[in-house]
């Protein structure tokens, strides 16, 4: 499997410079967020991003394939431990005060 970064660039994440790439083609089972402003997941049977408040505080994540989104803190829109994305689904989020905010999502549905 792989992951292809590109466009790289700098960011100022919670006080610390982080070196960072505006997107990123994610290929992997397991995928830690790295502070991409776009992440797209393809090319494997189900994947886990856990998006990585150390490293990001916002990313949009395009799933061509079945993705579980989870926080390595708090909660997703403070009520979630995770998100479980199919195929076709695009969801913007976005860290605040510990928790992990949908912002904008198209493919979601609430079970």
């Amino acid at each position: 499997m792989s992951i292809i970064k590109s466009i790289p660039t700098q960011k100022r994440i919670n006080g610390f410079i982080v070196n960072v790439s505006e997107t990123s083609i994610v290929s992997e089972r397991d995928y830690s967020t790295t502070g991409e402003e776009c992440i797209i997941v393809k090319g494997v049977l189900t994947s886990v991003i856990t998006l990585d408040s150390k490293t990001t505080e916002h990313t949009v994540i395009k799933c061509l394939t079945h993705v579980t989104i989870k926080p390595d803190i708090g909660k997703i829109d403070e009520e979630f431990d995770e998100i479980v994305a199919d195929k076709g689904a695009c969801i913007e989020f976005r860290l605040c005060e510990g928790n992990w905010y949908v912002l904008s999502s198209d493919g979601l549905k609430q079970s």
